[in-house]
C-alpha cells in the first residue's frame, strides 16, 4: 500500500489541487457548502497520506522531520474543522516536493548527460578478422576494435591505423575536433567527427576515463559539506525546538490554531534543501566542464584559497621538452650531426629524445666503447672518432677547448633557461644545443586570471636548475620559484605553508613524485592525464590536462559558496519573518505562510540552478 501511494504521488498531488479548485468554485457560484466541505476533507485525507507515511516512518529512527510537524499541524486543522487550512496545507506541501525534486533532477543532469554519452556496443575483431557488434562489456584489454565515423569510441585506447577528428567533449567540456592518427590515445565516451580508425583496448569499463569521470562525479555529489553536515545537526534539533515553541503558544494563548499555523511555518524545508542543492549543481558544472570536484567538501577549502603551488614540468610547462637554440662551429657539421644521433639513439634520456628529434632522418653509425659519465654526459666511439656529449663539465674533462665565443653562447642559452648538450668530435666542439621545456599555451593569462579571484601567492617548486625555474617564474610572474627541489622538500614546503604560516595551500601536478604534495595539501589538483596515482590521491582533477580549466574550477567554487550562503540566509530569513508575522500580526494565516514557506524553497532551488549556467568570465 505505502509503495502503491509513493508511486502515484505526483497523481495524488492533482487530484488533491484539482478538489480544492472544485470546491472554491462550488462555493463562489452556485454557494453550495456541502460540495464545498467534502472536497476538502477529501483533499486533506488524499494529500495527507503520503505526509503521514513519511512523518511515521521518521519515528521509527527516531528523527521529527519535517513531515511530523506537517502531521501533527494538518491533523490539527481537520480535528479543528478547519478543512480549507488542512487541504491547502497538503496540497502545497506535496507540491513543493514535486516542484523540489523535479529541479533536483536538473541539478543532476550533468550526471544523466554522462550516463546516457556511454558507449553500449563496439566493433571488435574476431578470430577469422572480421569486425563484429558485441556488448562494450565483451571488450577486454587488448582487443582490436574499428571506430567509423558519428560512432562512439567504446573504450580507451590507442589508435593502431587510421586518421579523423574526434569530439571530446565528454572529457575535456571542449567541442573543438581533435585531430588522431596511429600513436594517439582515444577515451571512451568521445565521438569520431569523421574518418575511421583501428583502436587497440587499453582500459575498459569502469577503469576507462569516462567511467572514473562518472563514478567520481557521483561520489562527489552523494558527499556533504561541513556546511550540509552543520544544517543536518541544526535541524535535528531546530524540529524538536518548534514543537515546544508550538506548545507554549497554546499553552499561554489556548489558541489551537495560532500553534498549528507555527508548526506549519517553523518547517526548514528550505534550509535543509538549499545547501546540497547548490553543491550539486556546482560539481555537475564543473563535470561538464572537464573539473572534476571530488566531493563538496572540496569547494568549502578551494573557495577560499590563499597559495597555489605548481610543478613545472607537465604542469605550467609541456612535459616535453625540445631544442630551443643551436649553434654549430667548424667544417663537416652534417657528420658532426650523425655522431650525435648515433650515439644519443643509445641513451633514453629525455635530453637525447630532444636532440634526436631536432636531428631528424640520418644515416647512423655503430657505436663503440660507450662510456657513460655520471651527471655530465657520454664518451664513445664513433667510425674511429671519439664523440663526446654532455654538458659543460664533460667538455671539461675531455679536454675540449671552447673559444670566446662559445662561451659567449653557452653563458646565453644557459640564461635562457636551457639544458645544454654540447658535442665534441676528437676534442673540438662542433654543436652546441640549448634543450628546454616550453611552458603551455595561454598559462600566463589564466594565471592572470587566478590572480584576479583573489589567489595571493603564485609558487613554482621544481627539480629542475634554480636558473630554469628563475627564467619560468620570471615569464609567467609567479610570485616564489624554488628548484633542486625533491619531492620531500616540496612535501615540506607545503607543510610550513600549512602548518607554520597557515595558508589555504593548493597543489597542483601530474607525477608519481607529486602524489605527497597532493596528498599533503588542503586542495590536490592533478592534471588528468597524469599517473592514477596523482589522480586518486588528489581533489580536483582537470581533464585532459587543460590548465585553462584551473581558473574555472576557482571561480565555479567561489561561487558554489556564495550561493550556499545566499540560501542559508533565504531559508532564515523567511522563516523568522513568518514566524514574527504569525505572532504579531493578524494577516497570516497557516495557507498564506505555507505558500510562503514553499516558494522559498522553490527559490533556493532555483537560486542554486544557476550554478548549471556558470562561465569564467
Amino acid at each position: 500500500m505505502q509503495r502503491y501511494i509513493f508511486r502515484n504521488k505526483n497523481k495524488i498531488t492533482l487530484i488533491s489541487g484539482i478538489l480544492i479548485v472544485v470546491g472554491f468554485l462550488s462555493r463562489w457560484t452556485i454557494g453550495n457548502m456541502t460540495i464545498f466541505k467534502w472536497s476538502l476533507i477529501i483533499a486533506s485525507i488524499l494529500g495527507a497520506l503520503p505526509i503521514v507515511i513519511q512523518a511515521y516512518q521518521a519515528l521509527r529512527v527516531k528523527v521529527v522531520s519535517i513531515d511530523v510537524l506537517v502531521t501533527i499541524a494538518v491533523v490539527g486543522a481537520f480535528l479543528i474543522k478547519n478543512y480549507e487550512e488542512s487541504a491547502i496545507v497538503t496540497f502545497l506541501f506535496l507540491f513543493g516536493a514535486y516542484l523540489e525534486q523535479r529541479t533536483l533532477n536538473k541539478t543532476r543532469s550533468a550526471i544523466k548527460e554522462l550516463t546516457e554519452m556511454a558507449p553500449e556496443s563496439a566493433l571488435k575483431r574476431m578470430a577469422n578478422g572480421e569486425f563484429e557488434e558485441v556488448e562494450v562489456d565483451e571488450v577486454g584489454v587488448g582487443d582490436i576494435l574499428l571506430v567509423k565515423t558519428g560512432a562512439k569510441v567504446p573504450v580507451d585506447g590507442t589508435v593502431l591505423a587510421g586518421e579523423g577528428s574526434i569530439n571530446e567533449a565528454s572529457i575535456t567540456g571542449e567541442s573543438i575536433p581533435v585531430g588522431k592518427e596511429k600513436g594517439s590515445n582515444v577515451f571512451a565516451g568521445t565521438i569520431l567527427d569523421n574518418g575511421t580508425i583501428q583502436i587497440v583496448a587499453d582500459r575498459v569499463g569502469e577503469d576507462t576515463t569516462f567511467g572514473k569521470i562518472i563514478e567520481l562525479v557521483e561520489e562527489a555529489q552523494d558527499s556533504k559539506s561541513e556546511a550540509e553536515r552543520f544544517i543536518d545537526r541544526f535541524s535535528k534539533y531546530y524540529t524538536p525546538a518548534v514543537l515546544v515553541l508550538s506548545f507554549i503558544v497554546w499553552l499561554f494563548s489556548q489558541d489551537i490554531e495560532l500553534a498549528i499555523t507555527i508548526l506549519v511555518l517553523g518547517c526548514p524545508g528550505a534550509l535543509v534543501i538549499g545547501v546540497p542543492v547548490s553543491n550539486v549543481a556546482g560539481i555537475g558544472n564543473g563535470a561538464r566542464n572537464g573539473v572534476l570536484l571530488k566531493g563538496s567538501e572540496v569547494i568549502s577549502d578551494f573557495s577560499r584559497l590563499d597559495t597555489m603551488v605548481f610543478d613545472k614540468t607537465g604542469t605550467l610547462t609541456v612535459g616535453d621538452p625540445s631544442v630551443a637554440e643551436k649553434e654549430y662551429y667548424g667544417k663537416n657539421i652534417d657528420e658532426a650531426l650523425a655522431y650525435l644521433a648515433s650515439v644519443e639513439r643509445e641513451s633514453d634520456h629525455p635530453l637525447a629524445k630532444a636532440v634526436l628529434e631536432e636531428i631528424g632522418d640520418i644515416s647512423l653509425f655503430p657505436v663503440e666503447n660507450t662510456e657513460v659519465v655520471k651527471g655530465e654526459g657520454i664518451v664513445a666511439s664513433v667510425n674511429g672518432h671519439r664523440i663526446a656529449v654532455g654538458n659543460p663539465a664533460l667538455m671539461e674533462r675531455e679536454n675540449v677547448k671552447l673559444d670566446d665565443k662559445a662561451r659567449q653562447d653557452v653563458a646565453r642559452f644557459e640564461k635562457n633557461g636551457n639544458s645544454l648538450v654540447l658535442t665534441s668530435v676528437d676534442k673540438e666542439l662542433k654543436v652546441l644545443m640549448g634543450v628546454r621545456d616550453q611552458i603551455r599555451p595561454g598559462v600566463k593569462e589564466d594565471l592572470e586570471k587566478l590572480k584576479k579571484r583573489g589567489v595571493k601567492n603564485l609558487v613554482v617548486l621544481s627539480g629542475d636548475n634554480q636558473g630554469t625555474v628563475d627564467l619560468v617564474s620570471g615569464q609567467l610572474g609567479l610570485t616564489q620559484a624554488h628548484g633542486n627541489m625533491l619531492p620531500e622538500d616540496k612535501s615540506a614546503y607545503i607543510k610550513r605553508l600549512i602548518e607554520e604560516e597557515g595558508q589555504i595551500v593548493a597543489f597542483v601536478g601530474d607525477g608519481v613524485n607529486d602524489s605527497p604534495s597532493l596528498a599533503l595539501a588542503d586542495i590536490g589538483i592533478a592534471m588528468g592525464s597524469g599517473t592514477d596515482v596523482a589522480i586518486e590521491t588528489s581533489d580536483v582533477v582537470l581533464m585532459n590536462s587543460d590548465f585553462s580549466r584551473l581558473p574555472h574550477a576557482l571561480g565555479l567554487t567561489k561561487a558554489t559558496a556564495r550561493n550556499m550562503k545566499q540560501n542559508i540566509f533565504i531559508a532564515v530569513g523567511v522563516v523568522i519573518v513568518l514566524l514574527i508575522s504569525v505572532l504579531f500580526s493578524d494577516w497570516m494565516n497557516m495557507s498564506i505562510g505555507m505558500l510562503v514557506h514553499e516558494g522559498s524553497i522553490l527559490a533556493v532551488i532555483l537560486n542554486g540552478m544557476r550554478l548549471l549556467r556558470y562561465k569564467v568570465r
